[in-house]
């Protein structure tokens, strides 16, 4: 993969902050007690996304200080006296990475990313992207992307739970890269030092043939809808469905061909760190993305697609615009 100048350092900085990030994550979910369910103040999934978001966003401070972070969570509540346990598992996870930090410093780090959203060029990250998947042992990923002027420049997509091929009994763990110009690597997530790998969507396929993803949860996405796109399109193959931007890397590598996230409210749209990172590791990686509408997601706008709906995610663009043509038959 040839990097273009001005950005080598920036991918090295993304690829280490989510590795940290994920190994963070992956010792908190060993020690979950079983039948974690919820997603409450001590929860370790709580743990989990602030010390996540505190190693990323320490990464960014010491490698690009001037870059601004917008991120999910902000410490506020990890302030509060009643938090205090809570405080110190999170700092006791991150020293494991850190030796000696403190809690002031990790607190620190995590409101970072209370950065505000739109200006020329910032981060954005979801520290634990897909919470109810990290709680049931399914799948999660740590999304982190730069926005240049609009554009995602360059995104990381780490997936712990995610098998590193489609081999039965492949281990778990890749971390999906991508330059916007310069196509999107694969590279397991336990090996820094193997060497990445390109990866490409799927080619068109026999609408039988075709596989398509969708959220776990239907309250985040219509699945009634998705099925009426499916049966319109000659899709039978039974949807892939899975929490988090996983999603992204399933499609960008050529397991699925077809990611929907539709909406299930007309008021609601979708957070920025929801999407970016895996956007860009579809679109380099050969595909197409937009919202329901064909329109194309628009990061300029705040922490919001303010502009866009939903999320349509194809391999290719002749699939994209029967995808399009599909979701307006059936109203979306």
């Amino acid at each position: 993969m040839t990097v273009p100048r001005g950005f080598e350092n920036e991918l090295a900085v993304a690829l280490h902050a989510v590795r940290q990030a994920a190994l963070l994550c992956q010792s908190v979910r060993k020690e979950m007690a079983p039948g974690t369910l919820s997603k409450a103040d001590l929860s370790p999934v709580t743990v989990a996304d602030f010390g996540s978001q505190a190693l990323v966003a320490r990464e960014l401070a010491r490698a690009l200080p001037a870059d601004p972070l917008v991120a999910e969570e902000d410490a506020a509540d990890l302030r509060k006296p009643e938090n205090a346990v809570a405080l110190a598992s999170v700092t006791q996870h991150v020293a494991k990475l850190v030796p000696e930090v403190d809690s002031e410093t990790v607190l620190g780090w995590i409101d970072r990313g209370a950065a505000p959203a739109g200006v020329s060029r910032f981060w954005t990250l979801d520290p634990i992207d897909g919470t109810k998947g990290f709680l049931r042992g399914d799948q999660y990923a740590i999304a982190l992307a730069l926005i240049v002027d609009g554009q995602i420049e360059v995104a990381a997509l780490a997936c712990p739970a995610l098998p590193q091929s489609s081999d039965p009994g492949a281990p778990e763990g890749v971390i999906f890269t991508a330059i916007r110009g310069h196509g999107t690597m694969a590279q397991p997530l336990d090996q820094p030092q193997s060497a990445s790998v390109p990866v490409s969507v799927a080619s068109d396929a026999d609408p039988a043939a075709i596989r398509f993803c969708e959220s776990f949860e239907s309250g985040h996405s219509s699945h009634s809808h998705a099925a009426d796109v499916a049966r319109l399109l000659g899709i039978t193959a039974t949807p892939i469905r899975m929490d988090s931007q996983a999603k992204y890397g399933v499609v960008g590598r050529g397991q699925a061909h077809l990611y929907l996230r539709l909406p299930t409210r007309a008021d609601y749209r979708e957070k920025i760190w929801d999407h970016a990172a895996g956007a860009l590791i579809i679109t380099e990686a050969g595909g197409v993305v937009t919202d329901v509408d064909g329109r194309p997601l628009d990061f300029s706008l705040g922490r919001e697609l303010t502009s866009n709906r939903g999320v349509a995610a194809s391999a290719s663009a002749q699939l994209h615009e029967r995808v399009l043509a599909a979701l307006g038959e059936v109203g979306v």
